[in-house]
């Protein structure tokens, strides 16, 4: 694997999740008030609403803070009004990076992320500069156990319609259209088959090799720009041996 779908499985592997449960909390309640704001209170009719939901179901969100997030979105709270922006730009030998961000103030964002961008060895771009290297797709990533059948789960993926299906040395990885990312949810849950990451996300096109202190400055580069309050998600396309992971 690499770029971004690689980076989920690290972040699962190494409890960076609960590491900084207190901001994954903020940001997965500022996605929900938008979804709710865009797209209305019912998950049925909002996708992103829905993955929203999923994702705080996933990190423990309590209930509470879920319909204060709704709430504020569909406007019977008052709450701050988030502006959504993507800063695309390049890390460190040439990476592509995207970053989407949710803000309440533009102009200190963007001072933040270029800030980041150029104290880890990278410079913050134009818009469209590195957004066409990459495809919105539903990952889906499963360990690999002696309960699941290699066989039959390439089958369902490729039933389901999937665009690719890969064989890793520990997990398997599926990529396939955001529209049928629920069809392939249910698929799996109806057959017991646990993942270790589904998420809607962008996969590049191509990849990076990155080794020695390229790597390491990409590396404190998506840490870096993760752990900032206003930063939601971070693409990018760098492929990093798995033994220097």
């Amino acid at each position: 694997m690499s770029g971004h779908s690689k980076w989920s499985t690290i972040k699962h592997k190494k409890g960076k999740v609960d590491a900084l449960r207190s901001k994954a909390t903020s940001k997965i309640g500022r996605e929900i008030t938008v979804a709710a704001r865009m797209g209305g209170a019912d998950p049925i009719g909002n996708m992103r609403l829905k993955l929203a939901l999923q994702k705080a179901k996933e990190n423990n969100v309590p209930k509470d803070n879920i319909q204060r997030a709704i709430q504020k979105g569909i406007g019977a709270l008052e709450g701050s009004n988030y502006e959504e922006l993507v800063y695309e730009g390049y890390g460190p030998a040439g990476v592509a990076v995207m970053v989407e961000v949710m803000t309440d103030n533009r102009n200190r964002t963007a001072a933040d992320v270029r800030h980041l961008f150029s104290k880890y060895s990278g410079n913050l771009g134009e818009s469209g500069c590195v957004s066409w290297m990459f495809n919105k797709k539903g990952l889906f990533v499963i360990e690999k156990s002696p309960t699941i059948d290699e066989e039959e789960l390439m089958l369902l993926s490729l039933e389901v319609g999937a665009d690719d299906f890969k064989v890793e040395e520990d997990e398997f990885e599926v990529n396939i259209d955001p529209s049928l990312f629920y069809d392939f949810q249910e698929i799996l849950e109806k057959n017991n088959i646990k993942t270790s990451v589904a998420e809607i996300t962008m996969i590049p096109e191509t990849t990076v090799t990155l080794v020695g202190d390229d790597a390491t400055r990409m590396m404190k580069l998506m840490d870096a720009l993760e752990e900032h309050d206003d930063v939601q998600e971070v693409y990018a396309n760098f492929d990093i041996p798995e033994d220097l992971m």
